[in-house]
């Protein structure tokens, strides 16, 4: 009798790709994923896609209805055809047509009838001011500041969004809104280059990617109207695609300094991010990114707070904080507002309560630090959240911070031509 020895059998496709792919850390997998089933959810996407812009239709219609601001009314008017129009123009062969309409809808025409108008938020006009102060005195803040409108609550960086109208005078092309549109399109469409790569087959292309990101109500409203918050996010968004790729540190350092150049709310950017790039890269790498965050954060803003103190501190500290000479408009019935509207002593309670939040967060990045740009996202958008509930003088246009950066990173902008792959995060060979 003869004895063979029986071939083991191979194990599949798919479990070769999770053994190679997850069971090593580091590795790529090419094929860890059942290809039927992206296919299978993008086809179901295209089908209901008339339900999500049937829905922003409505979103928009609503708003212009019941408004008391100008230019929110322009744009949900506008926004509001432009959506029930992709809407009708859904098909699944057609959503480049669609998301076309929408964009055309909802950003550019109420943004080229509002800057033609001169209408604005208040914000526009603030920053716009401020450039012209930056350039004439050397800080952006009035040093006696009376009303609402007098205060500028952004950090100095800001000011160079109305530099252009300082210099070259009243145009379309010097209004801060262009200017905050271009900032936050192009540091999106970076990033789109270079988040680290997600699982599947399909992939869209990163201008595809932005200009979807550009029709969500939350982003193309503050886009037609003006909202100061865009460019900071773009730039959050480019400095974790950034650390996500490893690297020096060195840009992603000088995107989170840049971003927290310009308004207090990406402050917590620097540590998540710094602690992503600790992980995934080692801690010599995430030290050459502090130092370029920092570098570039204070030489924008320290030079102008040490100029004058007492009107820094009034303007970008006390004034957001609801302790200012005049109040904030920015008065949204979240958490943080109704307890110092509501409560006695409510406003160093919720004081309080945004610091301890601040900690719990800083705490969960020491117990467990994120491995991933998405995971990292997450954390930032979750600080973030927290704060916009807990300060006293919050408004929900703020949410756009946290929600475009869990959305962002659970898109896949990558180029079409790259087939997808499964990279996971390996941690640094030399432990540092």
């Amino acid at each position: 009798m003869t004895i063979t020895k029986r071939a083991e059998p191979q194990p599949s496709r798919t479990a070769r790709g999770v053994l190679t792919g997850v069971g090593h850390l580091g590795q790529s997998a090419p094929f860890a994923y059942d290809t039927a089933v992206p296919v299978r959810r993008a086809g179901a996407v295209a089908r209901w896609a008339w339900a999500y812009w049937l829905a922003c239709a409505g979103f928009a219609l609503a708003l212009s209805m019941t408004t008391g601001l100008g230019p929110h009314r322009v744009w949900g008017a506008c926004a509001a055809v432009g959506y029930a129009t992709a809407a009708a123009l859904a098909r699944p062969s057609w959503h480049r047509v669609s998301a076309l309409a929408a964009l055309v809808g909802a950003v550019v025409v109420p943004l080229a009838l509002l800057v033609a108008s001169g209408a604005a938020q208040s914000e526009v006009g603030v920053v716009e001011r401020s450039g012209a102060l930056l350039l004439h005195s050397g800080s952006p803040y009035l040093s006696d500041p009376t009303r609402t409108v007098d205060y500028n609550p952004y950090l100095p960086g800001m000011a160079l969004f109305g530099i252009p109208r300082a210099v070259f005078g009243t145009s379309v092309f010097t209004d801060a809104r262009i200017w905050f549109a271009v900032a936050f399109l192009t540091c999106m469409a970076f990033a789109a280059r270079r988040t680290a790569q997600i699982p599947g087959p399909s992939s869209v292309r990163p201008g595809n990617a932005v200009s979807l990101l550009a029709t969500f109500p939350a982003v193309a409203l503050p886009l037609a109207v003006g909202g100061v918050d865009l460019p900071v996010v773009g730039l959050m968004c480019l400095g974790l695609a950034l650390a996500g790729r490893g690297g020096s540190g060195t840009a992603a350092g000088v995107a989170m300094g840049a971003a927290a150049a310009l308004k207090w709310t990406a402050w917590p950017l620097l540590p998540v991010g710094l602690v992503l790039l600790a992980v995934t890269a080692g801690r010599r790498t995430a030290l050459r990114a502090a130092v370029a965050a920092l570098l570039v954060a204070v030489l924008v803003v320290v030079p102008v707070a040490l100029a004058d103190p007492h009107t820094f501190v009034e303007h970008v500290v006390l004034f957001p904080l609801g302790e200012g000479g005049a109040h904030s408009p920015a008065t949204s019935p979240l958490p943080g507002h109704l307890l110092a509207a509501h409560v006695p002593g409510g406003s160093a309670l919720a004081t309080a309560s945004l610091a301890a939040a601040a900690l719990a967060v800083a705490v969960s990045l020491l117990v467990r630090p994120p491995r991933t740009v998405r995971a990292a996202a997450d954390r930032l958008a979750l600080g973030l959240g927290l704060a916009i509930c807990l300060i006293p003088a919050t408004r929900f246009g703020y949410l756009v911070l946290p929600l475009v950066l869990v959305a962002w990173f659970r898109f896949p902008p990558l180029p079409a031509r790259h087939p997808a792959r499964d990279y996971s995060v390996a941690a640094p060979a030399d432990g540092t």
